[in-house]
């Protein structure tokens, strides 16, 4: 994705999980729908590992979804 390209306005995060995994650090799983410019659409699920002091502990893993299947 390229900033110039793409409406951020138009962003769409919905987080799909949240699970405790230490002390103090949570593994969160969410959709991200980008809209581009010129209208279509591109939708990753994002992986990342975060505390209450950082909101990433590590990197993140993203996932193209390039098909849906239902709903």
């Amino acid at each position: 994705l390229e900033s110039e390209t793409t409406d951020f306005t138009k962003t769409r995060v919905n987080r799909l999980a949240s699970e405790k995994i230490g002390k103090d650090l949570y593994r969160q799983i969410h959709e991200i729908t980008f809209v581009k410019t010129a209208g279509d659409k591109v939708t990753v699920v994002a992986v990342s590992d975060a505390s209450h002091e950082e909101c990433s502990m590590g990197g993140v893993k993203v996932f193209v979804v390039s098909q849906q299947l239902g709903d």
